[in-house]
C-alpha cells in the first residue's frame, strides 16, 4: 500500500488554498531556498538553527526534520490528507510533483509546495472510527499516517461502514499527552457531534447563557426561522436581541439558507446561524453583505465557545456535554 502523509496548516487553514491550487505545501519560509532534494537533515538543521538562533534546539529539529520529509521522504504517488476542523471533513489526494520554493506564497505558509490532484469527494470525520481519528489528530504539520488508518481512510471513501477497534483506540497516539489540547478540542466536537437536534438546540442556548444572556427556545417544529432569542431581559426588548438558527446536519449551509434566516428579521436584530456542517463560500459572501450583523458559528465555533464559558454553564448544559478539567504545567 501506497504512503499516505498529513499535511496541514495551521488550524485546518489552508484547506481550500491547497484544494483551489492543487497543492499541498508547508512554511518554514526563511529554511524553504535551501530545502532541496539531497539536503541532508543535519545539514537543514544546523542551517535552520543559524537562521533562528532564538528558537530552542527541540523547535529547530522538529522544524528542520518536517521540511526534510516533505522534500525528500514524501514521493511522487504517495497520498496525502489535510483537514478543516471548521467542515470536520479530509480531503485526499495524490502528489504528482517534487518540492518547489514559492516565495510569493510564503506569508500564507506554503513556501514549499508539491503538486497534489486533490479528490472531488471529501470524507467527513464521523465516517472513521476512534482509532482512525486519533491517528489523524496530531497538530503536526507533516507525519506519516499509520497503515491501518490509512485503509480505513480509503474504505471510508468507498462507503464502505467503519468497523470499530476499540482495543487500538488509544495505543493509536503515540505520546498521548502530546498536543493534548487539540486532542481534546477535536474528542469534544467529537462528542457534540453525536447529539440530537434538540439537544445541539439547548447546548447553544446554555452557552449563550453562561456569556451573559437569558435565552427562550422554540419548541420543534414552530420556530418560524429563530429556534433561540437571547437578549440581556430574555424577553427581546433591550439590545442586543440575538436571533438564532440552529442546524444540526451534515452538509454545508449555502447562499439561499443565510438569505432566508435574514428575510425576517428586523433591522435592529443580531443574527447568529448556527452550522454544525459549516457553510459555503457563496454562505461566507452572503453574511458578510447582510443588512444586519451576523455570526456565523460551526461545530468548532461553538465548542470553543462552550470550553472558554463551560465554568459559567448551568447543571442542565453540563449535562448535555459533561467535561471535567485537566490542569498541565503551563
Amino acid at each position: 500500500m501506497s504512503r499516505m502523509w498529513m499535511v496541514r496548516g495551521e488550524s485546518g487553514s489552508l484547506y481550500d488554498a491547497f484544494r483551489e491550487r492543487e497543492v499541498a505545501a508547508v512554511g518554514w519560509s526563511q529554511l524553504a531556498p535551501h530545502a532541496k532534494l539531497g539536503v541532508g537533515r543535519k545539514e537543514l538543521t544546523a542551517m535552520y538553527q543559524a537562521l533562528e538562533p532564538q528558537l530552542k534546539k527541540g523547535s529547530v529539529v522538529a522544524g528542520a526534520s518536517q521540511v526534510w520529509r516533505f522534500v525528500n521522504e514524501v514521493a511522487v504517488g504517495d497520498w496525502v490528507v489535510t483537514y478543516s476542523p471548521a467542515n470536520r471533513l479530509y480531503l485526499v489526494g495524490k502528489v504528482v510533483g517534487q518540492a518547489e520554493h514559492h516565495p510569493e506564497w510564503a506569508e500564507q505558509g506554503m513556501a514549499l509546495v508539491r503538486k497534489v490532484q486533490w479528490q472531488q469527494q471529501e470524507l467527513p470525520r464521523d465516517n472513521l472510527g476512534t482509532s482512525t481519528k486519533n491517528s489523524l489528530g496530531s497538530t503536526l504539520t507533516l507525519f506519516e499516517v499509520p497503515s491501518d488508518a490509512v485503509a480505513e481512510v480509503f474504505e471510508a471513501l468507498k462507503g464502505k461502514p467503519v468497523t470499530p477497534k476499540e482495543d487500538e483506540a488509544e495505543e493509536s497516539i503515540a505520546d498521548p499527552l502530546a498536543d493534548v489540547e487539540a486532542q481534546a478540542l477535536e474528542r469534544i466536537k467529537d462528542r457534540v457531534s453525536e447529539l440530537d437536534w434538540d439537544d445541539m438546540q439547548q447546548l447553544v442556548a446554555g452557552i449563550l447563557r453562561a456569556m451573559g444572556y437569558k435565552t427562550q427556545v422554540s419548541p420543534p417544529g414552530s420556530d418560524r426561522g429563530k429556534d433561540i432569542v437571547a437578549s440581556p431581559d430574555g424577553f427581546g426588548f433591550e439590545h442586543p436581541r440575538i436571533v438564532v438558527e440552529v442546524k444540526h446536519r451534515k452538509g454545508q449551509m449555502g447562499s439561499q439558507d443565510i438569505r432566508s434566516f435574514l428575510g425576517g428579521r428586523h433591522k435592529d436584530d443580531r443574527g447568529l446561524y448556527v452550522s454544525t456542517g459549516g457553510f459555503s463560500k457563496d454562505a461566507q459572501y452572503e453574511a458578510d453583505r447582510a443588512s444586519i450583523p451576523l455570526a456565523m458559528w460551526t461545530l468548532d465555533h461553538v465548542v470553543r465557545a462552550l470550553i472558554e464559558h463551560y465554568d459559567a454553564t448551568d447543571a442542565e448544559t453540563k449535562r448535555i456535554v459533561p467535561l471535567k478539567r485537566l490542569y498541565w504545567p503551563a
